[in-house]
Order: structure tokens, then sequence, then C-alpha cells
């Protein structure tokens, strides 16, 4: 049972200690719309949150290393001895705490330096970012749990297709998939080399999979979620998990690219085969879920509008050459236009069981709801911050993933995001997910109701009814 942060969302210190620049900075502090300082403070208040965690149950902790906080222009030329003694204190109050580090290589946050040169169509950047992980795991031997890269959809993508991440480029599939491709190489080549240095640990990498369905039975919206579905995961399954691209999947991803009139993701002999090592030596799959696509069919151009302020109903997905996202009647959604669909995790964790067999273990390593919470007025040091929605929304998946559990998928932990309230990239600071709430202007932290509830689940295994205080 454990707790989800990331360095970007939650350090804060941005220019503090040498840190060098990342491809946010200088986006955001263009857009003018929100500052990733302080964050949560985690950068100085680090031992205060894994003491609140070991006091409610929460037994490990994912975390990210700032690339760029060791290496300030992302290349190893450069030591940043600062940000590697602010690790290992990291690592040591995880471990005053009882608290089990899983830790990210990559969280988002590319060197700006590197971002410059093409981020991950740069084969200089690819290199880079073995050589850092390659140097992270013989600095940190405490660490025994690593992750390669989080997410990679949600960067190739959101960098080159709908344009809400940096660099903002929209319409470029050809550069979203090749991206993806890229990102299987690094991932293979950061496991090979980790086996190969015979360290004793696991290492794993970690999706985003938003389970897809049809909108209907038609054969065309069928397709259409098969495009989708090859899309945002199956080529990322099949490179990571598999070791190798389904024919069918590849045949998806052409049809895609012919539709936009753009060209194939290339490949190489030895990349392929550094896939195949990686996926006979992965030790586990972080899945991210947090909600259910429905797409249906659609031949028009592509618009993405992203619901970055919790202006419930105003999301739009539609993507030329694959398909339109809509919602079937009677889901409930978030203000941030999430579908709360528990079943879509139960299918997501059973499909990997069922179809890549050589993973040998699961994560849920993302999972949670994001809601508008503000503090009482009159709030104190006694104050507890009641939070329904997300003791309910917690119940409804823990249920989904112990019935997979029982159908056979190995999944042996779970990560609540977030452990506490965070900066949330294109959301600002107005989309709270943690078990502790932050007062971001005081940093001050409150317990909520849930923390409670998740206390209870940590230490009997069974999901509790309602929160206990």
């Amino acid at each position: 049972m454990g707790g989800a942060s990331a360095a970007y969302q939650v350090e804060g210190a941005t220019k503090e200690d040498g840190k060098g620049k990342v491809l946010w900075d200088d986006y955001l502090e263009k857009q003018g719309r929100f500052s990733p300082d302080p964050a949560a403070d985690f950068y100085h208040r680090y031992d205060e949150d894994l003491a609140l965690s070991e006091k409610y149950g929460v037994q490990a902790i994912r975390v990210s290393i700032a690339w760029s906080r060791i290496f300030p222009d992302g290349t190893t030329d450069h030591l940043e001895k600062r940000g590697v003694d602010y690790y290992h204190k990291l690592f040591a109050s995880c471990a005053k705490h009882n608290i089990i580090p899983f830790v990210t290589l990559h969280h988002f946050d590319t060197p700006e330096k590197l971002h410059e040169i093409g981020d991950w169509l740069s084969p200089i950047m690819l290199n880079s970012f073995v050589d850092y992980a390659k140097f992270c795991f013989k600095e940190f031997p405490e660490v025994k749990y690593w992750i390669t890269i989080n997410e990679p959809t949600s960067m190739a993508i959101q960098q080159h297709v709908s344009g809400t991440f940096p660099p903002g480029e929209k319409g470029r599939v050809d550069h979203a998939f090749q991206a993806e491709h890229n990102q299987n190489v690094a991932h293979a080549r950061i496991v090979n080399a980790y086996k190969e240095m015979n360290l004793g640990g696991e290492i794993g990498v970690v999706h985003a999979l938003q389970t897809v369905y049809p909108y209907s039975d038609s054969p065309e919206d069928k397709h259409a979620a098969a495009l989708q579905d090859a899309f945002e995961n199956r080529l990322y399954l099949d490179g990571t998990l598999a070791g190798k691209y389904d024919p069918e999947t590849l045949a998806l991803v052409k049809e895609i690219l012919d539709a936009n009139n753009q060209p194939m993701f290339k490949t190489t002999p030895e990349e392929m085969a550094a896939l195949n090592k990686a996926a006979h030596q992965l030790d586990f799959v972080g899945v991210n879920n947090y909600f259910s696509k429905w797409i249906r069919a659609y031949n028009g151009e592509s618009e993405t509008v992203h619901n970055g302020t919790g202006a419930k109903g105003t999301s739009v997905s539609r993507l030329h050459g694959i398909g339109e996202e809509k919602k079937p009647d009677g889901i409930e959604t978030t203000d941030w236009d999430w579908p709360i669909y528990p079943k879509g995790m139960h299918d997501i964790l059973m499909r990997i069981h069922d179809q890549y067999p050589l993973c040998p273990a699961i994560y849920v390593t993302e999972n949670g709801i994001g809601l508008k919470e503000s503090l009482p007025e009159g709030a104190d040091s006694n104050t507890i911050i009641d939070d329904p929605k997300r003791i309910d929304y917690l119940e409804k998946y823990f249920k989904a993933i112990a019935e997979a559990i029982n159908d056979g998928a190995n999944v042996k932990g779970y990560f609540m995001w977030s452990l506490q309230d965070q900066f949330s990239w294109t959301n600002g600071y107005s989309k709270r997910y943690g078990l502790f709430f932050v007062d971001f202007p005081t940093q001050k932290r409150y317990v909520k109701k849930s923390a409670f509830w998740f206390k209870k689940l940590s230490e009997t295994h069974e999901i509790p009814e309602e929160s206990i205080v």
C-alpha cells in the first residue's frame, strides 16, 4: 500500500542548489497561469510527509529523481553534488520511517537543453538518459525498486498531437509514434543495463493505460476503438511487455499514419533485439488507471479541447484517422470529465495477465480522483478534511482490483495518486488528489478522512465500508 508523487509536482525549489531548467519552466512562465514553486515544498518537508505516511499506513512511496537536479544540463559532464546529497537524505528518511521507495527516473521532466534538441526524438537525449540511469543505479544502492519512464504515452501524445505538453506541437502523429518507439528502446536499454550490473533489485516501467471500449457494437466503432488502443496503449504494451510489435498492432499504426499522410516510424534490428531482451528480464509493469474511454468512428478534422480547469463537460477529443471520444449515458464523471468506471481497471489488469505472459508482476502505480477541495473556515491543527467522494472512488476501484486478483492477475501492490496535494501540470493547484491536504500558501498539512480509510485498509487488507476517524 503506497502513495505516489513526482519530483516536479512536489519538490518545488526549482531554482535551488544548482538545479537545471526542465522543459516546463519557461513554458509555464510564458503561460503565466501558475508556477511550480513551491508545489508541496517536498524538497524541504520530505521528512514531515514521510512521518505522516508512516502514521497512516503508507508502506511504500513512488518518488522520482529530478534528472536536472543531478545533471543540470542533462549530460553527465556536470554533476551537481547537492542534488545527489538530497536524494540520499530522502532515501535515508524513507528507511527511518519504514517506507520503501519506488524510484522513477523520468517523470515528465526532460532537462531543457535536451528538450531543445528534440527530447524523445533526439538520439543525444536517449543516450544521455541511459547514462543518467546508469549513474543512479551505481550511486543509490539503497534503492531496490526502479521505474524507467512514467507514462511515456502521455509524453508522446501530449507533446506532439494534442499540444498540451511542451513544445505544444499538434497533429504530428508520426512524431508521437516515433517518440513511442524511441521511449520503448530507451527503456529496454536501461533495463538491460540494470540487469547486467547485477544489483539485486527490481526494475519496471509505468504506463498510463486507459481502457478503450467501442461506443457501440457497430463494426466502425469497434475499429475506431482498436485504432485508439493502438495509438495510446498497444504499441507500448507490445514493445515493453512482449518485446516485439504484433503485426496487427503495426497495421493499425500504419492505418493511422496513412490517414494523416505521415510516414511510418523507423526501427533497427538492434533496437528490436534490445526490446526482446528487456521484455524477458522485466520485473514488473506499473499501471496508471484513472478512467476509461469510449470511441466511435469519426472522419473529420482533429480537434482537442483540454479541460484544465475543472469546467465539467468541456473536454473534446476527435482525432483524424482514429475516432472520437463519446461517453455513454449514465456514467459518472469527475469535474475534469474523467469517467468513473472501475470495470476498466479490472479489464486492463486482466488484459496484461492474459495477453502478456512474459510480465511476471503488476503494480497499480497510480489511481485516485482529483477534487476541488478547500480548507474549512476556522481550520486548526485538529481539522480533518472530509472527502467522501474520494473514499467512494477508492472503494469501487479496490473492489475491481480485488476481482482481478481473484481472476488470476498478479497484482503485488497499489499506489494512490497522490500522497499529498501537489502541483498538477496543466491543472495547476486546483485539482487535489492527496491523502493529505496541503494549504499551499502556508504549506501546512491537514489529514483527510480518506487517510484514515487508507490506514484501515493497509492494516487489515480488507476494504473498509466507511472511513474510521
